[in-house]
């Protein structure tokens, strides 16, 4: 077992980055396609195909899943990804071609190397051929290379951050994994201790939440963050009840993000049911519970995986 992503067989994770221009992209690719579902909980977010996952929508299956750096400019290497999957034949069947469906968030990180240096085409394209089942890097990696966390002073004080992956299994072999990509306005707690966030001129932890009352009147706080990320799990799943899990895994960010959902971030998640295991009774409230669990320590991973500046 890799206790990561991974784990969930049919799933492959591929990373790349520009560590000069400190953005980069990772793509999920699900191969033989895999239910999803997505809840965008953050109130400045940046998205792709997300309509597409509403459960009144026809679509059922997507083939990859793409985090990118870069902000709006990042939904360019989503097309990369297309490129890459419609000449191995892997999409939607229309009879003239396959159509990948490839649903794609990004986050901010414009601030933290080259401005002008951005995830494109190409970028999403060596992500999808650095993609493998057998080993995933975590830290400033990929969709992570640029994440930061802890902004109340904005660029002054941030600490780096980064990408992180977690997974557990049961008994009866259900698992379910998490991939974060952790760029949050607010802070990272560690059982209530504060690992990464803003710091103060003496290099000491601000707290966040509180810092927001303090410095209310004399800061100007904008949408410049996002944390990202994808859940997966070899339980069958509809739609609906995949957007509920990613919903649920929305409780893992709220325990070690604060303050998180904020109008300064797009926090998104979303839910792959890969479909090889089908449970008789109550497979949301399991999976859902499993899923906030791993996102946690998904964060917590890519934040200490990541380089201090």
């Amino acid at each position: 077992m890799n206790h990561n992503l991974l784990d969930i067989k049919g799933i492959k994770v591929g990373h790349a980055e520009n560590t000069h221009g400190k953005t980069g992209v990772t793509v999920i690719i699900a191969e033989n396609g895999a239910v999803c579902g997505v809840d965008v909980r953050g109130a400045a977010p940046g998205t792709r195909e997300t309509d597409l996952l509403n459960p009144i929508n026809s679509m059922e299956k997507v083939n990859a899943v793409v985090l990118s750096g870069g902000s709006a400019f990042g939904l360019e290497a989503s097309c990369g990804v297309m490129q890459y999957l419609e000449e191995k034949g892997i999409g939607f069947d229309v009879g003239v071609t396959k159509v990948p469906i490839i649903p794609a968030a990004v986050l901010y990180d414009l601030e933290n190397g080259d401005v002008f240096c951005r995830p494109n085409q190409e970028m999403g394209r060596k992500a999808c051929e650095n993609a493998t089942d057998k080993i995933l890097l975590e830290g400033d990696v990929g969709a992570g290379c640029g994440a930061t966390v802890g902004k109340l002073r904005g660029t002054l004080g941030w600490c780096n951050s980064g990408i992180g992956s977690w997974a557990e299994t049961t008994e009866n072999g259900i698992t379910v994994g998490s991939l974060i990509a952790v760029n949050a306005f607010g802070d990272i707690l560690e059982k209530g201790t504060i690992i990464a966030g803003t710091k103060d001129e003496d290099g000491n932890f601000l707290d966040t939440a509180k810092g927001i009352i303090r410095y209310a009147s004399t800061l100007s706080f904008s949408g410049k963050n996002t944390t990202i990320g994808v859940i997966a799990t070899n339980v069958k799943l509809t739609k609906a009840q995949a957007a509920k899990v990613a919903g649920m895994a929305h409780d893992g960010l709220a325990r070690c993000i604060s303050p998180v959902h904020t109008t300064m971030d797009g926090d998104t998640l979303f839910c792959l049911s890969t479909g090889e295991i089908e449970l008789p009774t109550a497979p949301v409230d399991l999976v859902g519970i499993m899923a906030a669990k791993v996102t946690e320590e998904a964060v917590l991973r890519g934040v200490k995986a990541a380089k201090p500046f």
